[in-house]
């Protein structure tokens, strides 16, 4: 019995290196351009947020800038982690692949193997863990540090501005 021309068809298509590039590009542009959006709307929110602020106290709060920079840089750590893991898992399977390969040609038998192969998956699998979440920990304290002093530096800024203009 023949499979199904269409499931023939989807083989062949998912088969072609094109064709996981262009998935793999599909979905970076999605996250960019919804991280781009959500972006915008922190900062329309955070512009909001100042000019009520600015307008019904002469003292401004520091809350929305702190808010909105601790937002942004947990939302740009995890897409930095999930950026790192996508680039990490095709090495980690090459690396994985060859360490058993490896064993199997120095004569291990089956049941080592699968037990040593377990084990190996472990580490590989806890290193990659610790990795990721430094990276992202990191990115994300950068990204709320940074955005916090550009956005106090933007709203003094423009108080600046309208304090000459008055």
């Amino acid at each position: 019995m023949e499979p199904p021309s269409s499931y023939i068809f989807l083989l062949n298509i998912m088969s072609k290196r094109r064709t996981w590039a262009c998935l793999f590009l599909l979905v970076y542009g999605t996250l960019l351009t919804s991280s781009w959006n959500f972006l915008k709307s922190m900062l329309s929110w955070y512009n909001l947020q100042a000019q009520s602020s600015s307008s019904s106290s002469s003292s401004s709060s520091g809350w929305p800038a702190i808010y909105t920079s601790v937002i942004l840089g947990t939302v740009f750590g995890i897409l930095s982690m999930v950026a790192a893991l996508v680039v990490m898992v095709p090495a980690i399977l090459v690396t994985w692949i060859t360490i058993v390969v490896l064993l199997a040609f120095f004569g291990k038998p089956k049941r080592t193997l699968v037990v040593e192969g377990r084990k190996i998956t472990r580490e590989i699998f806890g290193f990659v863990v610790k990795i990721l979440l430094k990276e992202g920990n990191l990115v994300a304290a950068v990204c709320a540090v940074w955005g916090y002093f550009a956005l106090v530096r933007r709203n003094n800024y423009d108080g600046q501005a309208s304090a000459a203009v008055d």
